[in-house]
């Protein structure tokens, strides 16, 4: 049985894969979808202080690592930088990402994306705190197509993030460290860059270029915006991805 590891986005936890799991299940997957450090329900808020997009990647890496073999490294939003930086440190069969954060160098191509890396310079250039969710972008933005009951549900469950990791996301040109690079050249294993028609958070402007940047096949969802793992559409973009998986890679059964 194929492994499919699941990486969840900034502010959330493994819970973001609760419905688009089942399909990978379905077709014979075993599906992990850890929660990144720091943000297991109850964790304290200060459990993400000084926590690095390294750390998140070194953590996941590992994961890949313990499995019998090889497997799948799906990602969403931030977790599809983790999961590139993690494709580089640890053997996988495939990497999928959705709506995926971009790595160093590769620049936002939206007025939204801007604006946001621009607030989050604004929390002081030293700050290495946790960020509380701005549930209001959360619901204009990134949630904006879900319906108002799911998307007040996922809200309650959003979580504090580590302003580390989102300003060596976000604010990748300030960090002398580099820490979100992924090398040179293409990722050795295939790839695949799904984006969202209408998403603003990562456009599909944004998602392109980083296709291109880590050489993965790339295809637009129409009208879907950034909750690509639960927003209505979500089982189409679960079947682009399983179909991919099918044509692109040998998996075991």
């Amino acid at each position: 049985m194929t492994t499919i590891v699941m990486v969840h986005g900034a502010f959330c936890g493994g819970w973001a894969f609760e419905h688009f799991r089942a399909p990978f299940e379905a077709a014979g997957f075993e599906v992990i979808a850890p929660d990144l450090r720091g943000h297991q329900d109850g964790a304290p808020s200060g459990a993400v202080v000084g926590v690095s997009m390294s750390d998140y990647a070194a953590d996941i890496a590992r994961l890949c690592a313990e499995q019998p073999e090889p497997p799948v490294l799906l990602g969403h939003s931030m977790g599809g930088l983790v999961a590139q930086l993690a494709a580089r440190k640890a053997p996988v069969q495939a990497l999928v990402l959705l709506a995926p954060s971009p790595p160093w160098g590769v620049v936002g191509s939206s007025f939204e994306e801007a604006a946001t890396a621009f607030g989050v310079q604004m929390i002081g250039p030293f700050s290495s705190g946790a960020l509380s969710p701005d549930r209001g972008l959360m619901r204009a933005y990134s949630l904006d197509r879900m319906p108002k009951p799911e998307r007040e549900a996922a809200v309650a469950r959003l979580r504090p993030e580590s302003a580390m990791a989102v300003r060596e996301t976000l604010n990748w040109w300030l960090d002398p460290f580099m820490t979100t690079s992924v090398g040179p050249g293409a990722i050795s294993a295939p790839a695949l860059v799904i984006s969202g028609e209408g998403d603003v958070v990562h456009s599909p402007a944004t998602a392109r270029s980083i296709a291109d940047r880590i050489g993965a096949d790339f295809k637009i969802m129409p009208g879907m915006s950034h909750w690509l793992v639960g927003e209505p559409g979500w089982d189409r973009v679960a079947d682009a991805a399983l179909r991919w998986l099918a044509d692109e890679v040998s998996l075991a059964a």
